[in-house]
């Protein structure tokens, strides 16, 4: 159905000779309803412009990272406005919550947690609508004739009658002067053209051809290079540091020191590093020198028998039904530290004046990564200019500043700009790693192996807890327990959350989501166990533990079907293999997805994933040719996690530094994938990060399927078989 939007709240910008839309939204921290005199060209507190060239320019409020959000944010735009998705260019937002906020994520400007179509889908749409109506307004005062005897298309205001037309570019200037409607209509999906169609991402051509700007690519006159050192142990500092031997590098200009690292300037990276590598360094290790991955699992284990948790969910009288039960099963998973990896690593370029730091960086919160700088250089917040860039990847690492902030307070004693890059080696070995979670559930059942109660303990760090204080109420991380019980429709359960921080300077992060991608793998999981221990079809379980009428059980009916779930599975090509097959369903992240997964494993206990049958739920969707690359894309993440991803602790330090020792899935081990979308009128829910969360559950109950063996922690590592 169409729908009518009171836009009276917002304020619609407009000034020389350009048409120029900013969106404003009650309830989000620190919006005004004010208007804002805009300059042609660029308006950094707008969403769309239209110039007198027809060129549309999209200002997005979300950023850029491989998933495809510019292209999705362009097409909700370029429906509702009537363009070409050709027509649409971008620029990146800078550092403004008030105009930029994202209203998934309680105003803040960030872009993270698979929410960036879910909080656009309707005011880009509505900005597209007011933008179109201001345009038909301005042709219809210039024939002299009412604005509903026009129609909008393909960039032209046209007068039905006549066939008269006018561009857009020509009524820029015109429609910059027509008072804002106070109501749209927004399109029915019987009437998208673009919405729902598959679209060729306006941001790969300058990936192909090199014209894509990252935020290592930046460049500035004058620009030096910077190698970083930072102390390996979490907490550490810097004691003293020998630099001679470093200022004899040729190329080496200068050595800065802070209080828990030290960085080489030279005129290019290369004379950077090895300076660095002649650094006599001597560390303050502190207190943390000792501590390793066996303390830390240790410690998160008492938590499973603490008697105080902060209780996330209770439905009927769960801790009754387990004393009444005449059978329990009870399996206690882990899941380890998780680093994030990114294809760029870590950087960071910063030039400071005496009153004023500029900042070019990837970032997906734009507004930390301000303040971070502004902390890090000393001067206040709005002398500080974030130049954003495309990013190399995210996952939520990006989401963090505190490479910002080094680079800046480095930069302090710096005359001109100067780019810090952490090597791969600093990039992991100092990155905010998802956190790690012991985790025990319980289930008591009836004589036919059918749950009568569960209860889930969730055991871990609490990022919230560190980011977002005041979201951390009553001894509960919501974003931990996410999808902690599943979607199944338990008699009677009890969820809970204990938190438990690493040692002082380990501080845990965002990771393709936190909360689903452990969750997913405990319960589904356990399910699988609860099907095997009732003797039942891992399917046809689950399919029992689900109403009629829902949307988690059509995603899982139709994955049954796609894979070929009750047709034998094809016999090992070789001696010693035997084949698996497993099944997890998450809802999640605002979509409901269910994948069956195959499985290899060779007599050496070597596991390999053949292929991933996804069925995803994700609503309404913008643009499907995303959808399944961003379903794709996750469930190889997750593959490499599921298989070998660890970070492990030593002597207060991580013990990976690279792609050596920090595995990740190569070409030729990545499984065939399926992506089957549900039509859905339902609105969007997000799809980066589902993938990855349900396929790592889904291996583990193949290769139980495969072996008889229940793996209960990642990474899955099987003994000979």
């Amino acid at each position: 159905m169409s729908s009518a939007i009171d836009v009276s709240r917002r304020v619609f910008l407009a000034g020389g000779g350009t048409l120029v839309l900013g969106v404003a939204f009650q309830g989000l921290p620190g919006a005004k309803a004010q208007a804002v005199q805009a300059t042609p060209g660029f308006s950094p507190n707008a969403y769309v412009r239209i110039d007198a060239d027809e060129t549309v320019t999209l200002t997005m409020a979300r950023v850029e990272m491989g998933q495809g959000i510019y292209t999705a944010l362009a097409m909700l735009i370029a429906e509702e406005l009537e363009v070409p998705l050709a027509q649409v260019r971008f620029a990146h937002a800078p550092p403004d919550g008030s105009h930029y906020g994202n209203p998934r994520a309680g105003g803040a400007q960030i872009t993270g947690g698979s929410n960036s179509v879910m909080g656009a889908w309707e005011p880009m749409r509505i900005a597209g609508a007011t933008a179109r109506l201001m345009l038909l307004e301005a042709a219809a005062q210039q024939w002299q004739v009412k604005a509903n005897e026009c129609f909008a298309r393909e960039g032209y205001v046209i007068h039905t009658r006549t066939g008269r037309r006018l561009s857009y570019g020509q009524l820029s200037r015109q429609a910059s002067n027509v008072a804002v409607p106070r109501q749209v209509t927004l399109k029915s999906p019987q009437s998208f053209k673009l919405i729902g169609q598959p679209a060729k991402r306006i941001d790969v051509a300058g990936k192909v051809n090199g014209q894509a700007i990252y935020g290592i690519d930046a460049r500035l006159p004058g620009m030096r290079f910077a190698a970083v050192a930072a102390c390996p142990v979490f907490g550490g500092r810097l004691s003293q540091v020998d630099d001679e031997a470093a200022l004899l590098v040729p190329g080496v200009s200068q050595v800065v020191r802070i209080d828990n690292a030290v960085a080489v300037i030279a005129s290019h990276t290369w004379a950077a590093r090895q300076g660095l590598a002649a650094l006599k360094i001597v560390w303050h290790e502190g207190a943390n020198a000792s501590i390793s991955s066996d303390d830390l699992r240790a410690d998160l284990v008492r938590g499973l028998d603490q008697e105080q948790a902060g209780l996330a969910l209770a439905k009927g009288d769960a801790e009754s039904a387990m004393r009444a039960a005449a059978r329990q099963v009870t399996a206690t998973y882990y899941s380890p530290f998780l680093a994030h990896a990114a294809l760029e690593p870590v950087n960071c370029t910063v030039e400071i004046r005496a009153d004023s730091c500029d900042v070019w960086v990837g970032t997906q919160a734009p507004v930390r990564a301000r303040d971070a700088a502004s902390r890090g250089s000393g001067l206040q917040a709005d002398k500080v200019r974030i130049h954003n860039h495309l990013l190399g990847g995210g996952f939520g690492r990006r989401l963090e500043a505190d490479y910002v902030e080094q680079s800046a307070e480095l930069a302090k004693g710096i005359k001109g700009p100067v780019q810090f890059i952490w090597s791969r080696e600093e990039d992991i070995q100092h990155d905010i790693p998802r956190p790690c979670y012991v985790d025990r559930f319980t289930a008591a059942l009836d004589p036919s192996g059918h749950p009568l109660a569960v209860a889930h303990r969730v055991v871990g760090s609490s990022i919230v807890a560190r980011v977002a204080p005041g979201l951390f109420r009553d001894g509960v991380d919501r974003d931990a327990v996410e999808a902690g019980l599943g979607p199944y429709h338990w008699p009677a359960a009890k969820l809970d959350f204990v938190r438990k921080e690493p040692m002082p300077g380990l501080i845990t992060g965002w990771w393709r989501g936190v909360g689903p991608t452990h969750n997913c793998f405990v319960v589904e999981s356990f399910v699988d166990e609860l099907a095997a221990a009732a003797d039942r079809d891992p399917v046809a379980y689950r399919l029992a533990l689900l109403p009629l009428d829902n949307r988690s059980r059509a995603v899982l009916e139709l994955v049954a079907a796609k894979s070929g779930w009750q047709q034998p599975m094809s016999k090992a090509s070789k001696p010693g293999e035997r084949r698996g097959r497993g099944v997890s369903l998450l809802h999640a992240f605002g979509s409901y997805l269910a994948q069956v997964v195959e499985v290899t494993v060779n007599d050496a206990g070597e596991i390999r994933v053949d292929r991933v049958v996804c069925a995803v739920d994700c609503g309404m969707v913008v643009n499907p040719d995303t959808v399944k690359a961003q379903i794709d894309g996750g469930i190889q993440f997750g593959v490499g996690a599921a298989l070998w991803s660890e970070i492990t602790i030593q002597k207060g330090r991580i013990v990976q530094s690279n792609f050596h020792d920090y595995r990740m899935l190569r070409l030729s081990e990545a499984p065939r994938v399926e992506v089957h979308i549900m039509a859905s009128t339902a609105a969007p829910g997000g799809v980066g990060e589902p993938g990855t969360s349900a396929v790592m559950p889904a291996i583990a109950n193949a290769v139980a399927h495969a072996t008889g063996q229940r793996l209960r922690s990642l990474p899955l590592q099987l003994q000979k078989i």
